[in-house]
């Protein structure tokens, strides 16, 4: 596809299957308010071309799938940057993921963190590279996540497990996330996006309409994350501009280890 005027992200398409690719691999394929903007609408594009069957979603370069949301970005203007509506919308980019009517494939070809981690959470499958790594870290820097990155989280790899990612913040290898489920395959490194295309073309040859029930089916049970997401977020906002979430992103800007006990 040519001409969209994307700057942070490729949109391409391969025999009915829409390639969506973060395309910032000098950060790690953190999304900015900009990232998540083209995202939207590569993801609006591929609902509408009837051609395409299902989606593939990955991250340029080896090192990372997506690394969350541009900390650099924040510490230069304060926010994720300007968006062509004037709001930082990643509930929406979270919402459209799951509603769109055909199957989201996570390629996971390096560091899924934080934001990053939650994409490939809501996507209806995931392949991991061997070198893949999987993990949060919101509590650390001052943010966390309510809705589909913990809530449905659980209903993905159990309520022990969600929590122990939540609470641990440690980082998992690529056959500890497919042990754990939170992962269908693990391929080499040079084989994640040909994988993710593979099953994507196979899609293709079934019927469109089945696919759909089917995914809306599945949504079904855990829709009402939604409204424990608009929540969160509201929260989120909140917390963010207290002293409490400074010290979290200060910490991580300035290199050094986050002191919470002063707000215990």
């Amino acid at each position: 596809m040519t001409g969209n005027g994307f700057t942070d992200v490729r949109y391409e398409i391969d025999d009915g299957v829409a390639i969506i690719t973060i395309d910032r691999p000098d950060r790690m394929n953190a999304f900015r308010g900009r990232t998540v903007d083209e995202l939207i609408a590569a993801f609006r594009a591929a609902w509408a071309d009837s051609t395409v069957a299902a989606v593939v979603l990955t991250g340029a370069g080896d090192r990372a799938f997506c690394a969350g949301g541009d900390q650099k970005q924040r510490a230069e203007t304060g926010d994720y940057g300007p968006t062509e509506s004037g709001l930082f919308e990643i509930e929406r980019l979270h919402r459209l993921i799951r509603a769109i009517p055909k199957p989201v494939i996570a390629a996971v070809n390096g560091f899924a963190i934080g934001g990053g981690h939650v994409l490939h959470v809501l996507c209806d499958l995931t392949v991991a590279s061997e070198t893949a790594r999987f993990g949060q870290t919101g509590p650390r820097v001052g943010s966390f996540d309510g809705g589909f990155g913990s809530a449905y989280l659980a209903r993905v790899v159990g309520e022990k497990r969600a929590r122990e990612i939540w609470f641990l913040l440690d980082q998992y290898d690529a056959a500890t996330a497919e042990r754990w489920g939170l992962v269908n395959a693990v391929v080499p490194q040079d084989q994640v996006v040909p994988t993710a295309v593979a099953w994507g073309k196979k899609i293709a040859a079934y019927s469109p309409t089945a696919m759909r029930f089917l995914k809306h089916s599945f949504n079904a049970d855990t829709d009402h994350i939604v409204g424990i997401q608009n929540l969160v977020f509201d929260g989120l906002s909140l917390y963010t501009k207290t002293d409490e979430g400074r010290e979290g992103f200060a910490a991580y800007n300035e290199k050094r280890p986050p002191d919470f006990t002063r707000f215990r």
